[in-house]
């Protein structure tokens, strides 16, 4: 554990004192974090998208395998939280509930900023495939989750292939199979956007926390916490072998699994009145929670692999 110390001050401390700069000068600036975000997830994230995933390079067969990891190892939390809720004969909404939380993973506040300290930029492709992946998944069971008392709408689920993330990537998938390179009048807004996607994020996440208070402890938070905190990363170390992944999109991918639950889950949760304050608390919990976790999964990470 002697590599502990340096992976908490170099890898999640600086993610951790942006949030931290969000949540203290958020209330006091008076940040609006909805607009925020907004700008972040209309303008920003396409523009990471594109100009990330434009540029990478991963064979087909990889980004296959890389996808059906990811999924299988969310598919798995899913299971484990409707399992859970079940023995605890928690009601449907409760049982909703967990199911969102576990299914959503952090990948993009979270995931982006805390793999390119601990894997260097190179590790921001792998990490976007990996974040998108996890993005359509999520929205679908979230949204079917959040609905499935009041009857599932397959016109809800469509919307989620109109996230501005994704209406970017078959565009950026084109211009990389193509290798078609933008002239720098194109490319150098799209990177200084891209640049900007990271830090907005972690303040808008610090800006959202305090915005929703200090978290009321139940055993439900606890428990729906842990499931997205310990069952992620131990279905990933548990299956990472069957996909056959070079060692970088294997660290990638691990660490992705084992992001908390991202602040759409809570969005999700108010626009359709399930259980918002319990589901919000339990993000910020869970957040707060990953600084432990995280640095487990890292620490094992260096050590074993």
């Amino acid at each position: 554990m002697s590599q502990l110390p340096g992976i908490f001050l170099n890898v999640l401390a600086p993610v951790f004192l942006l949030v931290l700069l969000g949540y203290l000068t958020g209330p006091r600036l008076q940040l609006e974090a909805r607009t925020l975000s907004r700008f972040a997830y209309f303008i920003l994230t396409p523009a990471f998208v594109f100009y990330v995933l434009s540029q990478t390079r991963i064979e087909a067969g990889l980004a296959g395998r890389m996808i059906g990891f990811i999924t299988v190892v969310y598919i798995g939390s899913i299971v484990i939280a409707l399992l859970v809720a079940r023995l605890l004969k928690r009601s449907p909404a409760m049982t909703a509930a967990y199911v969102m939380i576990a299914a959503f993973g952090n990948v993009g506040n979270f995931g982006l900023p805390i793999i390119q300290f601990a894997e260097g930029p190179a590790a921001l492709g792998v990490a976007t495939v990996y974040f998108l992946a996890n993005l359509v998944l999520a929205f679908i069971v979230c949204v079917g989750a959040a609905n499935f008392s009041r009857g599932f709408s397959l016109g809800m689920a469509i919307q989620v292939f109109r996230t501005p993330a994704l209406l970017a990537l078959p565009p950026a998938l084109l211009f990389n199979w193509l290798e078609i390179t933008l002239p720098p009048v194109v490319m150098r807004p799209l990177e200084l956007l891209s640049g900007a996607l990271i830090p907005t994020m972690l303040i808008v996440l610090g800006a959202q926390l305090a915005a929703a208070g200090i978290p009321r402890i139940s055993a439900d938070l606890l428990t729906a916490s842990a499931v997205r905190l310990i069952s992620g990363p131990l279905l990933a170390f548990g299956t990472v072998g069957w996909f056959a992944l070079p060692q970088l999109e294997r660290n990638v991918g691990i660490l992705q699994a084992s992001m908390p639950t991202a602040v759409l889950v809570s969005i999700i949760a108010m626009e359709n009145d399930l259980l918002p304050e319990f589901v919000t608390a339990t993000v910020l919990f869970s957040n707060l929670a990953s600084i432990v976790t995280l640095a487990i999964v890292l620490v094992f990470l260096q050590l074993h692999f």
